[in-house]
């Protein structure tokens, strides 16, 4: 009952003059494990799109997402980051920026990822507008999770780096180098998901002419995962943001070695169109589930992903952007590959990861 009342006073306490509930900080606040110890989904809302997650030095995850205006009258947030204790209860801090880059003329900046690079916190973000003709990859550092980040300009644009669409990046550490993937759809004969060397700082490219190609231009929102041997490469397919209609869906391929060739459980190449094992998709209640986080496990050795889908009944926000609230949702492996329960987002109560 405590814990009914409690839950209660929060949502009351977020209805702001509009009627929209709002999250906010509560720097400190300590959860209670038996009210965390179950959880629904979504575990955020109105809008976490595109999330990256990454566990501070602190203790605390911090999640950060594509620019968007959540409806609640403050405009569009410059990536927004959330923080909590077990990913199922997350609070908004404040925006990764203050202001936003000026490296190109018009744009959002969408598909933030974060990382810990040589002791500090690097944001490669994505700089483009809806059928932009040459958008690029930016990176922000910080010595802080939570910011101030100080923008370090682009690392490349698509006609620079000779591959359309260049957008939501994945930054990845592999036997001592530092590397960046990248991509999204296109039907062009340079289109696809690509990987690139880093320089030793993680700041710039050397050559990118040593791009490498992993995946087919169906594909975009590429994350890597390291398990016994393998590389697995999570990447999303068809449309992120068709409100109720989004198809948007989640697909699995692997490889033994990171530039490939990665193949579905089928054996076929996903640098061929129409490949992948599907891992999630929508149901008709929750629309578009994709874009994963890195997948993280729990101290019970559990692994969990974080990802963004759209509530059928609820799919936009006032302003008109769409409702992609966060998920999370328990990953298990069977014959070396990941499976997601029904390959559906989960929506009754489950159990919460411990850490």
């Amino acid at each position: 009952m405590m814990n009914v009342l409690f839950s209660l006073l929060l949502i009351l306490s977020f209805l702001g003059e509009s009627g929209i509930i709002r999250t906010i900080a509560i720097p400190g606040a300590a959860f209670d494990p038996a009210d965390s110890a179950k959880y629904t989904n979504p575990v955020f809302e109105p809008v976490l799109a595109d999330p990256s997650v990454i566990r501070g030095t602190d203790g605390w995850f911090y999640a950060f997402g594509t620019m968007d205006d959540w409806g609640d009258g403050k405009g569009a947030h410059l990536v927004p980051i959330l923080r909590s204790r077990n990913l199922t209860r997350w609070t908004f801090l404040k925006d990764a920026f203050i202001k936003k880059p000026s490296w190109k003329e018009k744009g959002g900046i969408w598909a933030p990822d974060i990382a810990r690079v040589n002791g500090r916190y690097h944001l490669y973000y994505a700089f483009s507008t809806w059928g932009d003709t040459d958008p690029g990859i930016g990176l922000a550092v910080a010595d802080s999770v939570t910011g101030p980040f100080q923008d370090q300009g682009k690392l490349f644009l698509s006609l620079e780096v000779n591959v359309p669409n260049s957008i939501d990046p994945f930054y990845l550490e592999d036997a001592g180098r530092k590397y960046i993937f990248w991509g999204s759809y296109s039907n062009a004969s340079n289109q696809g998901t690509f990987g690139v060397e880093l320089a030793g700082d993680g700041k710039s490219v050397p050559d990118l002419g040593k791009k490498f190609k992993v995946a087919a231009g169906d594909f975009e929102a590429v994350m890597i995962h390291r398990r016994n041997g393998y590389y697995y490469f999570f990447g999303s397919k068809e449309n992120c943001c068709d409100a109720e209609k989004s198809k948007y869906q989640v697909r699995v391929g692997r490889s033994q070695k990171l530039a490939g060739p990665y193949l579905d459980q089928e054996g076929k190449p996903l640098k061929e169109r129409g490949a992948g094992t599907l891992l999630l998709h929508r149901t008709e209640t929750v629309a578009g589930p994709g874009h994963n986080s890195r997948i993280i496990t729990d101290k019970n050795g559990q692994d969990w992903m974080l990802y963004h889908a759209i509530d059928v009944k609820q799919p936009k926000v006032p302003s008109g952007a769409n409702r992609r609230v966060l998920m999370l949702d328990k990953i298990t492996w069977k014959n070396g590959w990941p499976e997601i329960k029904n390959q559906q987002p989960g929506i009754i109560e489950q159990n919460a990861p411990t850490f």
